[in-house]
């Protein structure tokens, strides 16, 4: 069964730091493109804001840029994104997807994992 699940979203203060994980099952991540995306109150899932590809390239949407890193364990068929200095905007549900593109558009990814929520508040 493929499957990809999120998970280390919570509650946390501005200017704190989270690290989600998207773990793969029933696939090798290595055949795959990562795009992290989020979806924040009220507003529609919009494209990658952040990608890993197994070469090691990455791509950082300008807004996340210096905040957010995303990496890869190959072993644990696993990925994860750090998130640093969390802003109030940062909000929203962060989802992985899997995709044999590198590209932004959610349309190209093929396997979605169920999302995980942050929240930046005092």
């Amino acid at each position: 069964q493929v499957q990809l699940v999120e998970s280390g979203g919570g509650l946390v203060q501005p200017g704190g730091s989270l690290r989600l994980s998207c773990a793969a099952s029933g696939f090798s991540l290595d055949n795959y493109a990562i795009g992290w995306f989020r979806q924040a109150p009220g507003k529609e899932r919009e494209g990658a804001i952040c990608m890993s590809n197994s070469d090691g390239s990455t791509y950082y949407e300008d807004a996340v840029k210096g905040r957010f890193t995303v990496s890869r364990d190959n072993a644990k068929n696993t990925v994860y994104l750090q998130i640093n200095f969390l802003k109030r905007e940062d909000t929203a549900v962060y989802y992985c997807a899997a995709s044999r593109y590198w590209s932004i558009n959610p349309k190209d990814y093929d396997y979605w994992g169920q999302g995980t929520q942050v929240a930046v508040s005092s």
